[in-house]
């Protein structure tokens, strides 16, 4: 497994250095002048242009890039525009609340689309079966903003039942309460197309010939299912979860801003609105990073679910 992970890590670099010379490029051309934000809107012309120099702003942009790149391999992705502080003390305050973020929603949507989907196969054609397909239907056309406003709107407001502004702390200090609606925000878009899939996959296993071939050993109906029909239907299933993963990601952006919820993705909305081009770019990189570890993760997933994955 090693080697299979040391090759996927080289193909990633790659990957992470066009999508970080995708964002620079973006960056320039934006309308906003980071030199004149520095300076302020009365600043004259020439101390504008002396922060330009001192930025290095009037170089050519693979210049520009190069520098840039020999910054972020020494650790260094400069300085918030806005706050004046380093951008890695600004990612580092909202890395710990996004990872709540993410965990939880994949820790609600996972396990129960995959026991909704292994029991519409199960019971497939009946009333039960029927319900769940409607519900993951729903699930799957709904955006994940008209989720957070319901919730918001009823759960939040109306029935005071649970808090929607803001992080109270981490999971471990008292924050789970804070934390649960947008997790559930987050989580239910993407309960519908797992339990979908699932469904489809587990139809497909059990008319298989090792799974009638378990039954007539006499096995009990509920080993059959979980341990020959789900565990061989999961790759595709394993599959989905990271392209729905990495989806996540971009929900993330949404639900964080809908909630105040003090993460990397709030921050790099923040930070481009208000023309913060160092601390957008470290966003966008923590994103693009995580993006490519939960790649890395189905990738092992495979290896772990049907080994034969690993000699290709």
């Amino acid at each position: 497994m090693g080697p299979m992970i040391a090759r996927r890590l080289l193909v990633s670099l790659p990957v992470l250095v066009g999508i970080l010379f995708l964002c620079f490029c973006l960056m320039q051309v934006a309308p906003a002048d980071p030199a004149l934000i520095i300076a302020g809107a009365d600043a004259s012309p020439e101390i504008v242009a002396a922060i330009r120099l001192d930025l290095g702003l009037d170089r050519p942009l693979l210049i520009q890039f190069a520098e840039y790149i020999g910054r972020v391999a020494r650790g260094d992705l400069g300085r918030s525009i806005i706050s004046n502080k380093s951008v890695i003390e600004e990612l580092e305050a909202t890395i710990g609340p996004t990872t709540e973020l993410m965990v939880g929603a994949m820790l609600l949507a996972v396990p129960l689309g995959l026991l909704l989907g292994t029991i519409a196969a199960v019971r497939r054609g009946t009333l039960l079966d029927r319900a769940i397909v409607a519900l993951s239907v729903a699930g799957v056309s709904m955006p994940v903003f008209f989720v957070g406003l319901l919730l918001i709107q009823y759960v939040g407001y109306l029935w005071d039942l649970l808090p929607f502004t803001g992080r109270t702390g981490p999971v471990w200090d008292g924050g789970l309460p804070s934390l649960i609606l947008p997790c559930l925000t987050l989580g239910s878009v993407l309960i519908g197309p797992i339990a979908r899939l699932t469904r489809t996959a587990v139809l497909e296993v059990l008319g298989a010939d090792f799974v009638r071939t378990a039954r007539a050993k006499g096995l009990r109906e509920s080993a059959v299912v979980i341990h020959h029909a789900l565990r061989n239907a999961l790759i595709p299933v394993v599959t989905l979860v990271g392209l729905q993963a990495a989806f996540l990601l971009g929900g993330a952006v949404v639900t964080e801003t809908m909630f105040s919820w003090p993460g990397v993705g709030r921050l790099a909305v923040g930070a481009i609105v208000s023309s913060d081009f160092p601390t957008a770019q470290g966003a966008i990189m923590i994103l693009a990073l995580a993006f490519l570890l939960i790649n890395l993760s189905v990738d092992i997933l495979y290896v772990v679910l049907d080994p034969r994955v690993q000699r290709t």
